[in-house]
């Protein structure tokens, strides 16, 4: 059975440095989305749309796995973008106006028929309650700065000073929306420990 393992194949895409800011080209790739809104700290949704996100793409996996060309490919992290409707107000200490996007990208065997499944077969399982609003999409990012971020979340903004200063510096402008990759399991690791991707695109 053929093995992959995308964090090493896409490791510029999710293993950048945590001392320098790197500049990367992210190309066109599939995602399960879930849009939601608000502090996620505090909204409910935001667990919810967690859930079936995993629940989903774990099911895929599994089903790639059993199928008549089986692949086995270890499942990617969870990645949010997030943004404001006035990007100028973006603060992250005013997180209740928030606007957000979970995802989790996933691999060219997943097709529009093999997900429809693989919705069927959670939504028999468990039904989570996000799994109405999830989408399998295409989304590219073009031209991004990112930095690995070493820490807990609420420490995060002079990381993300450092990375926007780096745009500036280099006379482009800010656009798009601000990107997560979480790679650590935050239930386990240490807050001080946690790993996460922080990526901006810019022109």
């Amino acid at each position: 059975m053929e093995k992959v393992d995308y964090k090493k194949e896409l490791k510029h895409l999710y293993r950048p440095s945590a001392k320098v800011v790197t500049v990367v080209d992210v190309p066109e790739m599939t995602y399960l989305m879930i849009d939601g809104t608000g502090n996620p700290n505090t909204t409910p949704f935001f667990q919810e749309a967690t859930e079936a996100l995993f629940a989903v793409s774990y099911q895929l996996k599994f089903m790639i796995k059993k199928g008549e060309q089986p692949v086995d490919y270890g499942v990617m992290p969870l990645e949010g973008l997030w943004w404001a409707d006035d990007m100028t107000q973006f603060n992250v200490e005013k997180k209740g106006d928030w606007l957000w996007t979970l995802m989790m990208m996933q691999p060219t065997y997943v097709t529009p028929a093999l997900y429809a499944e693989a919705i069927a077969q959670v939504k028999k399982k468990k039904n989570p309650a996000a799994l109405p609003l999830m989408r399998l999409t295409a989304y590219a990012e073009g031209q991004s700065a990112q930095i690995m971020h070493l820490g807990p979340f609420s420490e995060e903004g002079p990381t993300i000073a450092r990375l926007h200063d780096f745009i500036a510096s280099n006379g482009s402008k800010i656009s798009g929306k601000h990107h997560e990759i979480y790679l650590s399991d935050i239930r386990r690791a240490a807050p001080e420990k946690w790993k996460t991707v922080i990526r901006q695109p810019f022109r």
